[in-house]
């Protein structure tokens, strides 16, 4: 796939760029700065854009920013969010009822085959989100979506499953269940949290998206 990177740590930039190569990727561009990547997308848009969350010049949350004006202008292309820090604020908003999106922790990051089937299932419409930054964004909402307390435990599980990016067939096998016994569990979690068919949504990504308000 094309890639963009946006990660002011100049060795991390290379590190990433000469892995992403080794494996058959293109790195199309890679800068210090999210105003730089972004300018980039705008220009050429890549397949995904990997971001880090506190660049120059504020060092604040450049990079969530400009992750969300990717989302919004370019729905195409998949963005990875990749720091040290999980930016509460706004990181929520990454969920916008489609797919294509994720947010993994660096230092969490300790399968090299791990992370590279995260950007696959990024650019193919997925989600990957850490689990850490899972719990930190449940955390950190003051308005929970009642929704989901109607959930059993087992539900619960196959969601959060669901939120870091797993197949059916990788919750089944975590989980020790059948494919259809995990199929069940997904369609009765859309029908507590409401989510009816559409084909202009990701139904998955709504129901992430249901977990993190609740």
């Amino acid at each position: 796939m094309r890639i963009a990177l946006a990660e002011d740590s100049a060795l991390l930039r290379e590190g990433l760029s000469q892995l992403l190569a080794a494996e058959g990727h293109t790195v199309v561009y890679a800068a210090g700065t999210a105003d730089a990547v972004l300018r980039f997308v705008e220009a050429d848009p890549p397949d995904l854009v990997i971001l880090d969350v506190r660049m120059p010049p504020d060092f604040v949350d450049e990079g969530i920013h400009a992750a969300l004006r990717i989302r919004s202008d370019h729905p195409d292309v998949g963005v990875l969010v990749l720091s040290q820090y999980v930016e509460q604020r706004h990181a929520s908003r990454l969920l916008d009822g489609r797919g294509g999106v994720g947010y993994l922790l660096k230092d969490r990051v300790s399968d090299i085959t791990g992370f590279l089937d995260a950007l696959s299932r990024v650019r193919d419409g997925g989600t990957a989100f850490d689990p850490e930054v899972i719990r930190q964004l449940i955390a950190a909402k003051e308005s929970p979506d009642t929704r989901i307390t109607a959930l059993t435990d087992r539900e619960r599980s196959v969601l959060e499953l669901i939120a870091q990016g797993h197949s059916n067939a990788s919750i089944a096998q975590r989980l020790y269940l059948s494919q259809s016994g995990i199929e069940k569990h997904i369609n009765t979690i859309f029908g507590k949290l409401e989510i009816a068919q559409d084909s202009t949504v990701n139904r998955r990504v709504l129901a992430v998206l249901a977990f993190l308000r609740g």
